[in-house]
């Protein structure tokens, strides 16, 4: 029998904080499930990368068609990183703890280091006051407007498709996380976790390149990063980037407000739901983080009248990518365009 079963009839959408209580009855992992997920996503993941070693090795260039599926399963295996994180996967905070860790020197993503700028990410989401740390920089109109050109500049080539999607996953993966940035005065532990990832990073690049050689390295590992690091940071800006997100600032700010409506229903097809983990669920994740990621989808099943909060298809999704600014008036993410159409009507 399921959890709605035993819960009381759901709450109306503005009662936000009703759902925190009925949410908690999908916190609990199953031991078998979160065993069962981490081996359908690491075993094949080291099946694909080795083939496409050994094919390109031996003079088979066609085996770097295997570049997309490896990626897809590395991408999956952050997102299970991402729940250690949590502490959801298996609810054992060691166990969890060291999965993450050992993960993320698959996904070049130091696990301590990054957990702590993910926390801050979920308590301060939607919080104009409190940007910076974990998040898409956005500015509102009136603070882009009060630039000076230069500023101006730079932010719209942040924000430019090529630069957020291209060169920043590369930053980010191969040069950003390679040292505790924005932490570097939170203690040892950012600096320890971040350091030992380098060197396991180091060796494991280091026993590839000898097994196999550099050029094969350079031809299959890299990519694999990159195009799963740019479906990652993509997955992350529409999660929060979307026309009816939510912000709000000083005493206007509530959790469970920013939670369920500052994060959309990323709604993609069933594939796309099962390599990304199901994070298009992102509303019901901020909302209640502890949830393990299969089971977000029975929460939408009890729940149907969740499914429709922040809904994004995967066809609308395009169009976020030209929402660059907060328009605090009408509190909507705007473009470019549309924050100089205000302006002009000023």
């Amino acid at each position: 029998m399921s959890a709605h079963a035993y819960a009381t009839a759901a709450p109306a959408e503005e009662n936000v904080g009703a759902w925190l209580k009925i949410l908690s009855a999908y916190r609990q992992p199953r031991m078998g499930r979160s065993s069962f997920e981490l081996l359908v996503t690491l075993l094949p993941f080291i099946a694909i990368l080795m083939c496409a070693y050994v094919t390109v090795h031996n003079g088979f260039w066609l085996g770097l068609a295997l570049v997309v599926p490896a990626a897809a399963f590395l991408l999956r295996l952050f997102m299970i990183q991402h729940d250690c994180g949590h502490g959801s996967f298996f609810a054992r905070r060691r166990l969890d703890d060291w999965t993450g860790r050992i993960l993320g020197v698959l996904t070049l993503t130091p696990y301590d280091y990054w957990r702590r700028a993910h926390a801050a990410h979920h308590a301060t989401a939607g919080n104009l006051d409190e940007r910076g740390i974990g998040d898409i920089t956005t500015l509102t109109i009136a603070e882009y407007r009060s630039l000076p050109r230069s500023k101006r500049l730079a932010y719209r080539l942040y924000r430019h498709p090529l630069v957020m999607f291209g060169i920043g996953p590369a930053w980010l993966f191969l040069i950003k996380q390679r040292l505790p940035l924005g932490m570097m005065r939170d203690g040892p532990l950012p600096w320890i976790s971040t350091m030992a990832t380098n060197v396991a990073v180091a060796a494991l690049a280091a026993g590839m390149i000898w097994a196999f050689g550099l050029v094969p390295f350079l031809a299959i590992h890299l990519p694999i990063v990159l195009l799963a690091g740019a479906a990652g940071v993509w997955l992350f800006y529409v999660q929060h980037q979307f026309e009816e997100t939510h912000w709000s600032k000083g005493e206007e700010w509530h959790f469970p407000q920013a939670a369920l409506h500052g994060a959309s229903h990323y709604d993609l097809p069933l594939v796309l739901r099962w390599i990304t983990g199901n994070i298009g669920v992102h509303h019901v994740h901020h909302l209640s983080s502890r949830i393990p990621y299969y089971r977000l989808p029975e929460v939408l099943r009890d729940y149907p009248e969740l499914a429709g909060i922040g809904r994004i298809t995967l066809w609308e999704s395009l169009q976020c990518v030209r929402l660059t600014l907060w328009d605090e008036k009408s509190g909507k993410l705007v473009s470019f365009r549309d924050a100089a159409k205000v302006a002009a009507t000023i």
